[in-house]
């Protein structure tokens, strides 16, 4: 099966999440040299595939088979997909079943490796997350199977394709504040208190407030406000409470904590409560580290571009993999129309992002 095949297979399933659609059962017909091992949790379908060449290192390949839903505005049936002047149109493309046709096709032609070489699936990254990677990962511990390495194939491409992998990703601190007032007639403001007036003077010293500089790896840790809301939508009711809503992709530099000592600090003497929640922990893998240089190299020698190093971005299940203490990588084809109608990625890329693979695999 040639790499445009498999790749057109892939994108014909409707794997909406959780469901893989059957793509499972492909997948393991596929790589039938491979040991194969489901791990489904709830309504999350995972397949962990394995081989053992010789003794020695464990690199995995991972991924998530699973699409957000198509929505409106394509010009092409989402799930049939079509080649035009070089680019492949179709729910997935990009994220991430390009990564995914990518490392099954190396794998597929590995004859030899010095080492166990593995790959890990998901049909539950794009929704909760919740019995996905982090399933497998607590199976694999249980096993004493976890990878030394591995590489998760998101795009990570900028402007074109080898010019950035990501060594790290940073953490994602959710918070909600809810600012206590009392509720009155807008004539009469002395009989009142209100929470957007209490909250005026203060909001230049949350909104945009950085916790730390950052360093060689991360930008600085932000605080972001997404929402603001007060009031019932008439203009002679002052509010009782008002409610914000904020995000700060943190960097190591920063903790839920560090967040949450700043907010009680600008909100001393109020009648507030605060939620925060982590939704993901920062982490990086350093660049001198063994998987970061071959994947460099790998990437030098098919595209001749030496990639930037990167932590920018959103979050991934790559951050559920570093914590159980293998050393991650992400790299991927260009990332331009994830997510969004149209979706689409250069047939090429593709090609390119499975010779990368195969020079990893052979020189690792």
């Amino acid at each position: 099966m040639k790499t445009q095949e498999l790749f057109f297979k892939l994108l014909k399933y409707k794997s909406i999440t959780p469901d893989d659609d059957g793509a499972f059962e492909f997948i393991a017909e596929y790589l039938d040299h491979f040991e194969h091992v489901r791990i489904d949790v709830a309504d999350t379908k995972n397949l962990f595939l394995y081989k053992k060449f010789s003794d020695g290192e464990h690199l995995c390949f991972a991924g998530h088979i699973d699409v957000v839903p198509p929505g409106d505005g394509w010009d092409s049936e989402p799930f049939v997909p079509v080649l035009k002047d070089g680019k492949v149109y179709a729910r997935g493309t990009q994220d991430m079943k390009s990564g995914v046709c990518a490392f099954l096709k190396a794998c597929k032609e590995t004859t030899s490796f010095s080492g166990t070489l593995s790959v890990l699936l998901t049909s539950d990254e794009e929704g909760d997350a919740k019995h996905g990677t982090i399933e497998v990962l607590k199976y694999l511990e249980k096993k004493n199977f976890l990878p030394d390495y591995c590489v998760v194939a998101e795009p990570t491409s900028e402007k074109v394709f080898g010019d950035a992998i990501k060594i790290g990703r940073r953490g994602s601190i959710n918070g909600t504040l809810l600012l206590q007032g009392v509720q009155g007639h807008a004539a009469y403001p002395e009989k009142s208190k209100n929470p957007i007036n209490l909250i005026a003077p203060l909001l230049d010293k949350i909104a945009g407030h950085y916790f730390d500089n950052g360093d060689k790896d991360f930008a600085p840790s932000q605080l972001v406000i997404t929402d603001i809301r007060a009031g019932m939508e008439v203009t002679n009711v002052t509010p009782g409470s008002l409610k914000l809503m904020f995000n700060v992709r943190n960097s190591t530099k920063t903790t839920k904590e560090d967040v949450q000592h700043y907010i009680e600090k600008v909100f001393d003497g109020l009648d507030f409560t605060l939620t925060l929640y982590q939704g993901a922990y920062p982490f990086v893998t350093s660049s001198d580290s063994k998987i970061v240089t071959h994947l460099c190299s790998a990437i030098e020698n098919i595209t001749t571009l030496k990639p930037k190093l990167s932590t920018a971005g959103g979050t991934s299940d790559a951050r559920f993999i570093s914590k159980f203490g293998v050393k991650t990588v992400e790299f991927g084809v260009i990332n331009d129309t994830i997510h969004a109608p149209n979706e689409r990625c250069g047939m090429q890329e593709v090609e390119e992002l499975e010779e990368v693979f195969k020079r990893l695999i052979k020189d690792f």
